[in-house]
């Protein structure tokens, strides 16, 4: 080979290693620096972890770096570092600088270990300078368009009517044009651990100079949006256990499973009290009606997410929880004043802004008392009350000036009918972002409505100083939880490993277990109804109900042989030979559902079922609410009667141990049962055992 050819051979070596000096927009590299020096940047509590370099780049935006570094120690009797930046401590007290190079730029940071009698551990002293200040550079290096796309957080649910389970060459366009910064993932989207890795990778690959922020609404119990996950038993059960330490615990087994998969920001807690039985979009997904019990647990919850890496959303704010109307459906209203409000639906919030939650979302309820502006919906003709997400009033002067929030404000998705049928796509997300609003969840016509904010802003509707004041709370949120696009990201496969593992692990699955058994309640036992007594195989154990009958069957007779399930239809008619099957049994149980006031009605069929059986029989019934705790309003006169809170497997299973006496019940009402004349039948705190 000639010399020409060596050259040649040289030159393209030359332009593959340096790949990433020039980006797909063709910025090139200005500086090297530390990830952990960025004030923001939250540097793990655990001794063992790794130093992450960052290229910052000329127009201003930043990656994160791996391949090409050099890390050294000046000593080595304190701190070792090797190749990949990862930091072993030696135990002896002392101090070590440590310097990173990509062979162009360095940076140091400096590790203490202080061991005396007053003071130990180990500690990362930043060194933060104008070069570390990588968000300011940033902003001011966007196009209006980049700032706009930063504030969109689509959901990519379908794409020619098939469920979007991998990336198309339409939604990366989509993705690139728009400059989006964020996505939102829900059940069709992901199908196994291996196909949702790579999908989050590709959203991740797609995005041109930020890393992306995916969510998902993983709350636990009713509403999870990972099918294969483990879905851990629903925030009423942990209210009704009322175990801080299991919350946080419940809270780090879905940020684990979550960040294993790629989703870096979790759409929870919903930390709505919810002290109005009739609710019909929150119920189970609070942890109760009481505002301090609420607070404590969603406080746990969030700090056991975000130590996983996950970003928190507390939602839906400013409280759902005392609302008769689904503002997926309608326009719900809370008619409280604000004496009221601050001493109820406020408290979990202002709780959590006090405990560095990373995001806020709204809800699309309307308070009058705070804003009772009016506005004109374009669908029906009529004048309707301002929604929450869309005022000033309570996003800027409420939660920001009186609550001193300053995070992230999200909104709830604007595809819902509260918002949706009132307000052209583009008005509403435009007047989202006027009321205070840093991301637009779910847009109606995200090509329509991104050109209607970039035309906001340029027509000077949208004051740019606001928007640059939401880009820089999304940037600080994404340095802090680390989400930073990667110019070598690790391999498929070695995330696809990892998330395969920790997906539904055996710890996981035993945190699940017991987060359930140990909220179960049985709010009455008269009569001896519970503990089952079924000592042999003989005695005959019948569950009816008209939808989850066989569900709680199969459950029981994991300590039962002898259970039968009896399905009924809807109407809750009892065939002659069902009749004859429930007289014959030993023991009788019937499950009730409710999701809404309409179904604890006393005329709906499943309760006037309960009701016949319980006049039919001449020993106790023992009925099991199967999801919302209220059902018992509508059939006071039964003997025994638990809650269990929600429908997942791991639910049912603590409910069948409870019956039989192999779980003790230790739960408590955490939010009371009414009576039918508005009184209260069981309060906050109710629930025996059987010690």
């Amino acid at each position: 080979m000639g010399r020409c050819g060596v050259i040649t051979i040289l030159f393209l070596v030359g332009l593959a290693a340096s790949a990433w000096s020039l980006n797909e927009g063709g910025a090139s590299v200005k500086d090297f620096i530390l990830y952990e020096n960025i004030e923001q940047a939250e540097i793990p509590s655990t001794d063992s972890f790794a130093l992450q370099g960052m290229h910052i780049y000329d127009d201003g935006h930043f990656t994160f770096v791996n391949d090409g570094i050099t890390w050294s120690s000046n000593n080595e009797s304190v701190a070792v570092i090797n190749d990949d930046g990862e930091i072993a401590w030696t135990g002896a007290p002392g101090r070590a600088v440590i310097e990173a190079s990509d062979g162009t730029y360095q940076d140091q940071i400096v590790l203490v270990n202080s061991v005396d009698r007053h003071h130990g551990g180990n500690d990362v002293l930043k060194q933060t300078t104008q070069r570390h200040a990588v968000i300011p550079d940033a902003i001011e290096g966007m196009t209006v368009e980049e700032k706009v796309g930063q504030m969109l957080m689509p959901a990519f649910r379908t794409w020619g009517h098939e469920n979007v389970t991998q990336m198309l060459p339409g939604l990366e366009q989509l993705v690139k044009q728009h400059h989006l910064g964020g996505v939102i993932l829900f059940g069709g989207n992901m199908q196994t651990p291996a196909q949702t890795t790579e999908l989050i990778a590709d959203y991740q690959a797609s995005s041109e100079k930020y890393g992306m922020l995916i969510g998902a609404d993983q709350e636990g119990g009713l509403v999870q949006r990972i099918p294969f996950g483990t879905g851990m038993p629903g925030n009423m059960i942990l209210g009704a256990g009322n175990d801080p330490d299991m919350t946080k615990e419940t809270g780090r087994v879905i940020g684990t499973e979550l960040q294993s998969l790629g989703i870096n920001m979790n759409m929870a807690p919903s930390i709505d009290v919810n002290n109005n039985p009739d609710n019909p979009v929150i119920g189970v997904r609070s942890f109760g009606e009481d505002p301090g019990a609420v607070a404590k647990h969603g406080i746990a919850y969030m700090k056991g997410l975000q130590a996983t890496g996950v970003a928190a959303t507390a939602k839906h704010f400013p409280g759902h929880g005392d609302t008769a109307v689904d503002s997926h459906i309608g326009s719900p209203e809370v008619g409280h004043d604000r004496h009221r409000l601050s001493n109820v639906e406020w408290v979990p919030f202002q709780k959590a802004m006090d405990h560095d939650v990373d995001a806020m979302m709204t809800a699309h309820v309307t308070l009058p008392d705070i804003d009772p502006r009016t506005v004109h919906s374009v669908n029906s003709g009529k004048d309707i009350t301002l929604p929450a997400t869309l005022s000033d009033r309570v996003l800027t002067d409420l939660m920001r000036d009186e609550m001193g929030y300053d995070g992230v404000i999200f909104t709830d998705a604007l595809e819902m009918n509260a918002i949706s049928a009132h307000f052209e796509p583009a008005d509403a997300a435009i007047r989202a972002v006027k009321a205070g609003s840093d991301i637009i969840v779910m847009p109606v016509a995200l090509e329509e409505v991104a050109k209607g904010m970039v035309d906001a802003v340029k027509q000077g509707e949208i004051d740019e100083k606001n928007i640059d004041a939401s880009i820089e709370r999304i940037l600080e949120l994404k340095i802090k939880r680390g989400i930073v696009k990667e110019e070598h990201p690790p391999p498929l496969e070695e995330k696809v490993t990892r998330a395969e593992e920790t997906v539904r692990s055996k710890d996981h699955l035993a945190v699940e277990e017991q987060a359930a058994a140990q909220g179960v309640t049985v709010v009455k036992n008269e009569q001896q109804a519970l503990p089952i007594q079924a000592r042999t195989g003989d005695e005959e154990v019948v569950v009816i109900g008209t939808k989850y009958a066989e569900t709680l069957a199969r459950a029981m007779k994991a300590h039962h042989p002898g259970v039968e399930a009896i399905p009924l239809p809807e109407n809750g008619r009892i065939s002659d030979e069902q009749w004859q099957k429930i007289r014959q049994a030993d023991n009788v149980v019937a499950e009730t559902h409710t999701s809404d006031a309409d179904m604890r009605r006393m005329d709906h069929p499943q309760m006037e079922m309960v009701r016949r059986v319980d006049k039919e029989m001449t020993y106790p019934l023992i009925t099991v609410a199967v999801r919302n705790p209220y059902d018992l309003t509508a059939y006071p006169e039964v003997d025994g009667h638990l809650a269990q809170y929600g429908t997942t497997h791991a639910n049912f299973a603590a409910s069948a141990g409870v019956l039989f006496g192999n779980i003790n019940p230790e739960g408590r009402l955490p939010v009371a049962i009414p009576s039918t004349d508005g009184g209260i039948l069981y309060d906050v705190g109710d629930g025996v055992t059987y010690e």
